[in-house]
């Protein structure tokens, strides 16, 4: 057993490769948009 496949990954297959790239996808994109919109709320940016 791999050590990503404890704590709160406890699925068969969480340490895939696929799996930890749509998940990298998805968080780093929530960070990016969070961070688009902080900007766009604090100054004016068209």
């Amino acid at each position: 057993m791999s050590d990503l496949n404890r704590g709160i990954m406890k699925f068969d297959g969480a340490d895939k490769p696929i799996v930890v790239a749509i998940s990298a996808i998805v968080i780093l994109g929530a960070i990016a948009l969070l961070v688009f919109w902080a900007i766009k709320v604090a100054y004016v940016v068209p």
